[in-house]
């Protein structure tokens, strides 16, 4: 006669299967839209970020030739795209060009909790976080939404640059925000620049 495992055994075994399929599926990937503004040396850059992991898309409200930013990490590359001229240019990509939307800052050697705050309806605790990168040390305010947790502004210490992030939603965002419109041409005679808003370390 076949005895049947006690019901503890069982939901042990069930537990442990559960388990080990959870280790085999891949981090939720990050998609958000924003509003986005960025205050550098007193000058205050606005724009639309739509964001996915390994790519994002920024559209300028700034005025200059170059409307929307594509980045393509994924690719190493960035499309400047050149709306009224239906063109564009593709430059390397740079690891300054990264969003700073992570809760822990690249480099980060210490994290001190400041104080909590509301900020867009979203309950934050403020950080003093020193990051080192080689020999530079950085020192930064960060905002962090508890229940989204989302990094809701960032700022250096010093006031000279500041990140905040505005009607942040998490949310899919579709693929054709980060591809080349079909009818748009490369601009092989456009002079390098850096696109509007992004002479900041990490947005």
């Amino acid at each position: 006669m076949v005895r049947s495992l006690p019901m503890r055994q069982v939901c042990l075994v069930f537990w442990i299967v559960c388990c080990l399929l959870l280790v085999g599926l891949p981090a939720r990937a990050l998609e958000f839209t924003a509003d986005q503004v960025t205050k550098i040396d007193g000058r205050t850059h606005k724009a639309i970020i739509y964001y996915r992991d390994t790519m994002w898309r920024i559209e300028h409200h700034s005025k200059g030739p170059v409307n929307v930013s594509i980045v393509r990490k994924d690719k190493q590359i960035i499309w400047l795209l050149l709306s009224r001229m239906k063109h564009f240019k593709t430059i390397p990509y740079s690891q300054e060009q990264d969003l700073r939307v992570s809760e822990k800052l690249e480099g980060e050697v210490s994290r001190e909790e400041i104080g909590t705050e509301v900020r867009e309806g979203h309950p934050t605790v403020l950080y003093e976080v020193t990051t080192k990168q080689r020999e530079q040390v950085e020192v930064y305010y960060q905002w962090i939404a508890t229940d989204i947790h989302f990094p809701m502004k960032l700022a250096r210490k010093d006031g000279s640059w500041i990140v905040e992030y505005q009607h942040v939603k998490l949310r899919s965002v579709s693929d054709y925000l980060f591809n080349l419109p079909v009818n748009f041409q490369p601009l092989e005679d456009f002079d390098k620049q850096e696109a509007p808003g992004q002479t900041g370390p990490g947005m």
